[in-house]
């Protein structure tokens, strides 16, 4: 179990971007952090992953492994995308899943030979995730995984987690609403510098729906066959509506 005692954070000598912050990790139970842009969830996620030290506080537990993906992956390696897939399962002596199958469903199209300095942004930040959910480490920290990836690709992503919950610490943070399927989620709200519990996500994402759509607006529910996910959402985007998400039964 991963525990965060007291944990405040700063920039430099600034004032404190969250502080008094308790919090206990494990598996069954992912943590969704929400809150608005520029609140700290980036750096609160950073500081449980252990990519710096805590201003305040201590964090205890952490595995010698962690799976972490920042809200913007670095993509300016030399190495392919194979390469850096390689390198990191050396680096770690151990890995859970096929990288290159989970990049295919995920829909990578950047190609496996090409350096990852030259893979678009989206391309980059699958090979991210792919190298994190593959690790096997018993933590994975994700910032916005579901942000930058087709809408009929997210239950892919949404079913790897799921299945990795019962045993590994989650902790992510979402502004999409995709990661209400979790199971056992606990969401905290990160504002006015505190960690609290938080409404239900499909609620706050229900009401920034709500606050988005103009006058004259319908909602349509509609279901169809897995394999035409792709095909319905292309076709909707294409007629000029939004869709808000897509998910299993």
């Amino acid at each position: 179990m991963i525990r965060l005692e007291s944990v405040g954070q700063r920039y430099r000598r600034g004032p404190l971007v969250f502080e008094g912050v308790d919090l206990e990790i494990k598996p069954g139970e992912p943590i969704v952090v929400l809150g608005e842009n520029g609140t700290g969830k980036s750096t609160l996620l950073r500081v449980i992953a252990g990519c710096g030290t805590p201003s305040e506080g201590r964090v205890t537990g952490r595995p010698p492994t962690v799976g972490y993906v920042p809200d913007r992956f670095p993509a300016h390696l030399r190495m392919s995308a194979s390469s850096y897939l390689r390198h990191l399962r050396r680096i770690r002596g151990r890995s859970a899943g096929n990288p290159e199958e989970l990049l295919r469903r995920l829909g990578f199209s950047g190609g496996l030979s090409t350096p990852m300095s030259q893979l678009s942004k989206g391309n980059a930040q699958k090979v991210g995730l792919v190298q994190a959910l593959t690790s096997g480490a018993e933590l994975l920290v994700l910032d916005e995984p579901w942000s930058g990836l087709d809408v009929g690709v997210r239950p892919v992503l949404t079913d790897e987690i799921t299945a990795l919950v019962p045993t590994t610490a989650l902790v992510l943070t979402d502004h999409t609403g995709t990661a209400d399927a979790l199971p056992g989620r606990q969401n905290l709200h990160l504002r006015n510098r505190q960690l609290t519990p938080a409404p239900d996500g499909s609620a706050t994402k229900s009401n920034r729906s709500r606050e988005s759509r103009g006058a004259g607006t319908v909602v349509i529910t509609l279901s169809c066959p897995e394999t035409l996910t792709g095909s319905v959402v292309a076709e909707a985007t294409r007629l000029g509506a939004t869709v808000e998400g897509v998910h299993r039964p």
